[in-house]
């Protein structure tokens, strides 16, 4: 029987050649939920956009779906965990908008540069005010650029023929790659205070929420321009229009918005905003490019070839049983390294002892875990490679397969660029019947906690009543402890105390925390498994 591919939303023809020849094509209204959930019965694949709901219902009425693939970046319409339950691939075109996303950016900035959007309305309403809307020249100005990810590297690249000089704030960056980029990397205060212009390119996590706000404003030049064409929030929309309202700042290009749709925001009211409906990836190429880019997915997962896009699927190829288990301990540590060194190393060794299949496969693990909150698009193990190239990290893998005493040990190795090393090492642990992921070690202190729920580190001083502190101020705001340990090198030395706790703690309240007991330093990671 031929494979019934289901487009419930318009695609480009480029893309509907690539699957005419080998499949059943058939299309829906994707919209229309009857439609689509009568059509899904016969599907094998389902291609959609930005429209189309494909959660659990429309996956359960799909027996024999084998891959949903979203013509597009994101994946808030696909319910991809119970595409994962019921063994569906779930493909999207992660790298379809970058181009458009980078020039949204350039456009927003020379618009706000040039005026272009207040005057163009003036002399539509039959005004012709030239000195009013005399802007300023790129040439020579400093544009500081937040964010060195793919997009923020094109805006870079794009900027810099206009003559500008280009400074960047990314913690996740090695200053060597930012350096072929002609970009001079800086603290965020540094680049606030020198900036001209100021373009945002970070994604929206719990450390970027929020990330120029009232504090950041008031640092930054009279004259500087902002734009906002990554993700709603990164900007704090209030403290920006008060900014703007008190001079503070002399324009602003807003592309994105905390909540969207959004058709009220304190922002439209000012001539020297251009403020857009996010069109970051709204062009006949970014769109041709997504539709032809998910329509090869599909080809090859109904071929049952390996597909790069794939962004549930673990790993290619086969992987050994006796590794499949120490896939999510890999990951879990990357997660825990990149917590505790507050950025990405140069360089990272992944170690695995006492397992004498391939283990190849826990290398992109952990590389996956070490970008997991530090990048915008969803890392897979296909993509994690080269994030890491993109940032200047090496990532080694070692393998000591004969070692009696150490059985499925992994350890998280890294070199930070300020020359501290940091390391942390799991193990799949036997209880009874079943097994646990466990932390052995972190640095030098040794570890027996369950990788799994939300969970603080602290450094400090060994010294009587800091357990008790630490339980008081985490119930002063309603944070439960369900675990706790305590590890000192010596008495008096220094020591580590890890929590694992029922909520999230965020930055703010971990800061305050460490300071009530003096810690040297602190970090927190969200280990829960996901369903």
């Amino acid at each position: 029987m031929t494979p019934v591919v289901l487009i419930a939303e318009e695609l480009a023809p480029a893309a509907l050649d690539v699957l005419a020849h080998d499949f059943d094509v058939r299309h829906v209204d994707g919209t229309d939920r009857a439609a689509l959930l009568s059509a899904l019965g016969e599907a094998d694949a389902v291609i959609v956009r930005s429209a189309t709901q494909i959660d659990a219902e429309a996956i359960a009425a799909a027996p024999r779906l084998k891959v949903v693939a979203r013509a597009g970046v994101g994946l808030d319409n696909v319910e991809v965990a119970a595409a994962t339950a019921r063994g569906v691939m779930v493909v999207n075109a992660p790298t379809s908008n970058i181009v458009s996303a980078a020039e949204q950016a350039i456009a927003l900035l020379l618009a706000v540069a040039r005026n272009t959007a207040s005057a163009s309305a003036s002399l539509k309403n039959g005004e012709w005010k030239r000195s009013r809307y005399t802007g300023v020249e790129l040439q020579g100005k400093t544009v500081g650029v937040v964010g060195l990810g793919r997009i923020g590297t094109l805006f870079a690249q794009r900027i810099a023929a206009f003559g500008t000089r280009l400074i960047a704030y990314d913690p996740y960056i090695q200053p060597a790659r930012a350096a072929q980029l002609g970009v001079r990397l800086v603290g965020l205060e540094e680049l606030l205070r020198e900036s001209d212009f100021i373009s945002i390119h970070a994604p929206k996590t719990s450390e970027t929420g929020g990330l120029i706000g009232a504090k950041e404003l008031q640092l930054v030049k009279p004259e500087v321009r902002i734009i906002n064409a990554a993700r709603g929030g990164v900007v704090d929309e209030i403290a920006l229009a008060e900014a703007l309202a008190e001079g503070r700042v002399a324009g602003a290009g807003i592309d994105v918005y905390v909540k969207e749709p959004c058709t009220d925001s304190p922002l439209f009211k000012f001539d020297n905003v251009v403020a857009t409906p996010h069109l970051g990836a709204s062009t006949h190429e970014a769109q041709d490019k997504a539709g032809l880019a998910v329509a090869k997915s599909v080809k090859l997962a109904l071929q049952g070839e390996f597909v790069p896009d794939a962004v549930n699927v673990q790993a290619g190829g086969v992987v050994a049983e006796e590794v499949r288990p120490l896939l999510p301990l890999a990951e879990k540590l990357g997660k825990v390294f990149t917590a505790v060194a507050g950025g990405v190393a140069a360089s990272v060794t992944v170690e695995v002892r006492g397992v004498p299949q391939d283990v190849s496969v826990l290398k992109l693990a952990a590389t996956k875990g070490i970008f997991n909150t530090v990048v915008e698009e969803q890392v897979t193990y296909v993509n994690a490679p080269m994030l890491a190239a993109d940032r200047g990290v090496e990532v080694e893998l070692v393998s000591i397969a004969d070692v009696e005493d150490q059985k499925n040990l992994v350890t998280v190795r890294g070199a930070l660029p300020d020359g501290r090393t940091v390391s942390v090492s799991g193990s799949l642990v036997s209880q009874g019947v079943s097994e646990r992921l466990k932390l052995t070690s972190l640095d030098d202190f040794d570890l027996e906690l369950d990788a799994d729920g939300v969970l603080l580190f602290f450094r400090y001083s060994d010294r009587p009543g800091v357990v008790g502190t630490i339980g008081t101020v985490l119930g002063e705001i309603g944070v439960n402890i369900a675990a706790m340990q305590v590890s000192r090198l010596q008495a008096g030395g220094e020591a580590l105390m890890t929590l694992t706790v029922d909520s999230p703690v965020s930055a703010e309240l971990l800061a305050e925390a460490a300071s009530r007991i003096g810690a040297t330093a602190a970090s927190t990671v969200d280990l829960t498994d996901e369903v």
